[in-house]
């Protein structure tokens, strides 16, 4: 059962702009303490992208900072990763991860984001 449906990576060429989306159920995201992205490229481990918190606060990668922007909707119970001014540096597996005031963690099947020159 997949309990974080990603969608919106894509091949997009450097300087474009991507906006990854993250969706959940009601009853999760009413227990959400952070939600975020993470990213893993090629040989590399999974790195923190940006969270958001329930309260609203955000915290991103210093790669990241300016160029991309996390949001909630909780209306739709979706997190959005809007990524403008893409890198090539910035090809990779996008994971969704929330974590919950219960202590569970979940993790999104993974969206891949390319950046051509």
């Amino acid at each position: 059962q997949v309990q974080l449906v990603e969608s919106g990576g894509g091949l997009v060429q450097a300087g474009e702009s991507l906006r990854l989306s993250c969706a959940t159920s009601k009853s999760i995201f009413s227990n959400i303490n952070t939600m975020g992205w993470y990213r893993q490229a090629p040989g590399k481990q999974r790195a923190l992208v940006a969270v958001i918190t329930n309260g609203g606060n955000t915290n991103y990668a210093e790669s990241v900072k300016g160029r991309f922007t996390i949001s909630r909707d909780n209306a739709e119970n979706t997190v959005y990763l809007q990524m403008n001014n893409l890198k090539l540096e910035d090809t990779a597996v996008y994971y969704c991860n929330a974590n919950s005031r219960f202590g569970i963690t979940r993790w999104g099947q993974g969206t891949q984001v390319t950046v051509s020159s």
